[in-house]
């Protein structure tokens, strides 16, 4: 039987952890949080509950696999979209029901389009289950792949979603709803890579859902299911140190100053955390390490119904470009990363009497932007005025869209990058770690027995690929 330590408690940890003690090995969890879940969050004001982080879960066959008795809830619309123009488009897992929606809204030659785009995502999906999201990538390993032909010119390396949108779809506003999608990963669109289109495939094919009590409940079912196989769970435990001896990982240091011997170490923290801050000395990360972008939220009391929200509302911009050179900066004109002045505006609102006081509603609105930090690319969220001023632009920004709240407001708080990275020592706030791209820092670390799960490391950010993250590192280490 190995001992086996993994620092951090996020889904990615949580996950690889009961796969492991599954296997047989001694499994012990380190969490410098006093709660588990990671960026999975929970927030509890006055009767009002908040998923603070993830509030869609998708592919629940992934999360079946580690024996989870979740009983999702499908949700119909996945997403409702709310374009500059007006017009309005819920999506659907049903291929059928989706296209008859979008004829309806934006004619049959879109409804053609979508159709025509939707089998070539089908093949992206199935080229990248079979090829990338299921094992270990790195770029050399990636270069040597074997790839059926098939496969690789369905990915289109070096292709961007943009393009692949403009390719397909003529209608500006399906190009713009599919440009969200990179958001997805934490990317510009302009930039991301056309592999991405796999997201609203799985989102769509496999449908979107909930989890009554909302999705913090995530992080319970995986604890119990931890607790049931033997795993020890220890909270408020940081971990300043991993020791090596001879090139190969040997245990922990507490911040206690307590070691913790290893045979094997999982780290559920972010890649450039781990390269740079806990290696007995700095390494330079391996794989693609552009940043993620940040997330603003607000979570909102609301008093009365609000009937025209789906569970999840997306209220697009005029000019998405800028808010895309907002958020990541502009290096050819020299403009700073700043807050996007007309984001795009995603709000959840859970039809679930669990989460809200009768009478009321609990809003999670979250807008993209820059990370925190003093960098070109990022925004020094600390700035005193800077997030209550910013909120308020927010609620304004929803209001001129058609969606006015500000005088049935209970309380507002804001959530702020810097807020994010101080909870769950994610560099600058990035939600995904690192950019979506095919080639992400790798699960095997540069010592010997230490590996790597999580949103910044193959296959990359969300709840199913960081579960699939765990998946690869359990299969990599083996049975005991």
């Amino acid at each position: 039987m190995s001992n086996v330590v993994v620092i951090g408690a996020g889904v990615g940890g949580l996950a690889a952890a009961a796969r492991l003690a599954a296997a047989g090995h001694r499994v012990t969890v380190h969490e410098r949080s006093a709660e588990v879940g990671g960026k999975l969050g929970r927030y509890e004001r006055d009767g009002f509950r908040f998923d603070t982080g993830p509030s869609l879960l998708t592919l629940p066959q992934v999360f079946a696999d580690l024996g989870l008795e979740l009983s999702p809830v499908a949700l119909d619309p996945v997403v409702r979209h709310h374009f500059p123009d007006g017009s309005v488009l819920d999506s659907s897992s049903d291929p059928q029901v989706f296209r008859e929606r979008i004829e309806a809204a934006f004619g049959a030659a879109a409804g053609a389009d979508w159709a025509r785009f939707w089998v070539r995502a089908e093949r992206i999906w199935r080229a990248s289950w079979r090829s990338v999201l299921q094992r270990e990538v790195t770029p050399a390993s990636l270069a040597a792949l074997s790839w059926r032909v098939g496969d690789l010119a369905a990915i289109a390396p070096g292709r961007s979603l943009r393009s692949l949108g403009r390719q397909y779809l003529r209608d500006p506003r399906l190009r713009m709803m599919l440009d969200r999608y990179a958001t997805y990963a934490g990317a510009d669109p302009r930039r991301a890579p056309a592999a991405l289109a796999a997201i609203p495939y799985a989102e769509l094919a496999f449908g979107g859902w909930y989890l009554a009590g909302g999705l913090g409940v995530l992080a319970t079912a995986l604890l119990d299911r931890c607790r049931s196989l033997g795993v020890q769970v220890v909270t408020s435990s940081p971990v300043e140190r991993i020791c090596s001896t001879a090139g190969r990982a040997t245990g922990v240091r507490l911040g206690s100053g307590e070691e913790v011997p290893a045979d094997v170490v999982v780290a559920n923290v972010d890649a450039l955390s781990v390269y740079r801050d806990l290696l007995p000395a700095p390494s330079r990360l391996g794989g693609l390490a552009a940043r993620s972008l940040a997330g603003f939220v607000l979570l909102l009391g609301v008093r009365g119904q609000t009937p025209e929200l789906a569970h999840h509302t997306v209220f697009f911009p005029s000019d998405y470009d800028a808010e895309f050179d907002a958020v990541f900066g502009s290096p050819g004109t020299g403009e700073r990363a700043r807050p996007p002045s007309d984001p795009t505006v995603f709000v959840t609102r859970a039809a679930d009497p669990a989460v809200s006081p009768p009478g009321t509603e609990a809003w999670f609105v979250l807008v993209n932007a820059p990370r925190h930090g003093p960098s070109f690319g990022a925004v020094d969220w600390r700035r005193p005025g800077l997030a209550d001023a910013y909120g308020r632009h927010i609620l304004d920004v929803l209001a001129a869209r058609g969606l006015d709240v500000r005088d049935r407001l209970v309380f507002t708080e804001t959530r702020t990058p810097a807020d994010l990275a101080e909870a769950t020592a994610t560099p600058g706030g990035a939600i995904y770690g690192t950019a979506g791209g095919l080639t992400r820092p790798a699960n095997r670390g540069p010592l010997a027995g230490l590996f790597l799960v999580g949103g910044s490391t193959h296959p990359g950010g969300g709840l199913p690929m960081v579960t699939l993250s765990a998946k690869i590192v359990a299969d990599e280490i083996g049975p005991a």
